[in-house]
Order: C-alpha cells, then structure tokens, then sequence
C-alpha cells in the first residue's frame, strides 16, 4: 500500500491539529481534535515498529529462559523454561506475536517469583536487563 500506514496516520494527524483544531469554536473539541491528533502520531509511530518490538521481546525471554533453566530446582517450571525457549514466533501478525508475548510474559512472571523466593539475585538481575530493555523499546517519543 502506497502511502504506507505510518504515513497516513502522520499526515492525518497534522491535518486533525494543523488545519481543523485551529477552526473549531469550543474549548473541548479543540482539545478533543489535539488529543486525537496526538493519538495518531502515536499510533503511526508505533505501527512502524510494532512486529520489531515484540518479535526482539520474544527472542530476549526464550533466551533468558534457556540461560535460567540449568539453575531452576523446580522441575515444574525448568520444564516450562525449557519448551518456551524453543518455541519460535509462527507468524509476524501483531495479535499473534502479542499472544506469544503474554504466553512468554506469564512464564517470566513465575520465573522471576521464583527467583525472589529462592534469593537467586543474579537471575533477578539478569530478569531486570530484559524487562529494561523492553521497556526502552516500547518508549513513545512526542518529537
């Protein structure tokens, strides 16, 4: 498609704050026209690295996984570390990478329970690089 998403998203949004808020009588739907604009350039920003964020989100867990799993008692859990490192992204679609990437995230959740309980600091540690890191990548930017 020519222009892409992120493209028309971005000019509707100038369009919406630039040209129509400026011509509207009432506080509010100015406001309302400025937010809805800032909206879309959110969303243009984020529909151009969505799939990169999740698929690296993804890859970063099932590694943690596989790198936690040797030092995980709980035969439970060290079994779950073990098959979620090895699965693999089935398909780009950002509603099936966002399941993917609950699916991961609810094993992170018990992986880093376990490691609170247990006092494994370094794995905490190694946890909070991958959790920072996902949140660098998610940052939306206003400029």
């Amino acid at each position: 498609m020519k222009p892409d998403v992120d493209q028309i998203l971005g000019l509707s949004a100038g369009q919406l704050m630039g040209a129509l808020a400026p011509h509207l009588s009432n506080i509010y739907e100015i406001g309302s026209a400025t937010t809805l604009g800032i909206i879309l350039m959110l969303s243009a920003q984020e529909y151009e690295r969505a799939a990169e964020i999740r698929a690296a989100e993804n890859a970063d867990m099932r590694e943690l996984f596989r790198e936690c799993a040797e030092r995980i008692e709980d035969s439970a859990l060290k079994a779950k570390l073990l098959k979620a490192g090895e699965t693999r992204d089935a398909s780009l679609r950002i509603s099936a990478l966002n399941a993917e990437n609950a699916a991961l995230r609810r094993i992170l959740i018990a992986l880093q329970v376990y490691c609170e309980d247990n006092r494994l600091g370094e794995l905490e540690r190694r946890i909070w690089t991958v959790l920072k890191a996902s949140a660098e990548r998610r940052l939306l930017k206003l400029a």
